[in-house]
């Protein structure tokens, strides 16, 4: 009876540090949804926060559950998970997400799960007990997610510029100041629906693995999928100043228009994304999409050398966290 409880309990720790992982995914990413936005002084701050944070929760009405089902079932064979390799990853993803934060890198919490799950199976049993087609398209995503971003950030871009190139910016602002409002929802939209799965995803793996929920069921319990929701959604509402600062500053100057196009650019890349059941990082795509708008206008240029540095922090996030995670699985076995 104790070895059953003790068992609980452990379940119901590890539950509560994916969702303080989620929460955090909120508040590290919360620059994703508002950066454009709050750059292009449509909204203060805290407005914007509070706006991106109520979109992330009503994405639970708009999505299926395909990219937590692509999580949960489709990266580690069934067998191979226990509260071990849950430990590990988790620790690693939310250790990298603070030590990111902490240096204002925008860096993808989506991938340092990623990571942290693929490394420490890697550390329990090798790469054979990794599922080939949920990993490949996790890691064919990491180039088509931001490619798409800047894609569809720059044909907007392209687009709206000959639609309006006769108005005058004190004419056109004004609309775009409003029609921002409306592309910021939807990126917001698109944040909440594709990361809160990812943690939906680890909870349901764990359920699955420790006989709380039954591997033949098409859906997860439906606690986890609110509470995972309200985690992101809280997460964001106290957002992650730093990361804004990067790229509202750094990156490129924009416009009510730009922003508008960037953002738009964004959601429907997540948009995409999340119906195929694909985890993608929010970080690639919106920061991909800015530099897409900001490669169109000859005022205020990217700035390529910080643009760059931040890509060598999305290579190096999924080999940290699933070095760190290996050596998490690993501590967690001497403990208990």
């Amino acid at each position: 009876m104790e070895t059953v409880q003790a068992a609980l309990w452990l379940v119901i720790l590890l539950v509560a540090l994916a969702l303080a992982f989620d929460f955090m995914n909120g508040f590290h990413d919360a620059a994703n949804s508002i950066a454009t936005v709050v750059s292009t002084g449509v909204l203060k701050p805290a407005t914007a926060v509070l706006f991106a944070a109520f979109f992330n929760l009503v994405a639970i009405f708009v999505f299926h559950l395909g990219v937590a089902a692509t999580v949960g079932k489709g990266i580690v064979e069934p067998g191979v998970v226990d509260t071990h390799l849950v430990f590990g990853a988790l620790i690693s993803a939310i250790t990298w997400n603070i030590l990111t934060w902490h240096y204002g890198i925008p860096s993808s919490s989506s991938h340092a799960l990623i990571g942290g799950i693929v490394g420490a199976v890697l550390a329990k049993s090798g790469a054979g007990s990794l599922i080939g087609a949920g990993i490949w398209k996790t890691v064919l995503f990491i180039f088509v997610s931001p490619f798409l971003g800047f894609l569809f950030g720059s044909l907007m871009m392209v687009l709206v510029s000959r639609l309006v190139r006769r108005g005058a910016p004190s004419r056109v602002d004004p609309w775009f100041r409003r029609l921002q409002l409306v592309s910021a929802g939807a990126y917001s939209l698109g944040h909440g629906g594709n990361d809160a799965q990812k943690t939906i995803g680890i909870i349901w793996m764990l359920l699955i693995a420790t006989g709380y929920a039954a591997a033949g069921e098409p859906m997860p319990p439906v606690w986890v999928v609110v509470t995972c929701y309200l985690a992101i959604a809280l997460g964001t509402m106290f957002g992650g100043w730093r990361s804004i600062k990067t790229r509202r500053q750094k990156i490129t100057k924009l416009r009510p228009v730009g922003g508008f196009c960037a953002e738009t650019g964004g959601a429907i890349t997540l948009f995409l994304a999340t119906g195929l059941g694909i985890p993608v990082s929010t970080t690639h795509t919106i920061s991909a999409a800015i530099v897409g708008v900001g490669s169109t206008q000859r005022a205020g240029p990217v700035r390529w050398v910080v643009a760059g540095n931040i890509v060598w922090a999305w290579i190096f996030t999924i080999p940290a966290s699933a070095f760190a995670a290996a050596i998490a699985y690993w501590l967690s076995l001497q403990v208990y």
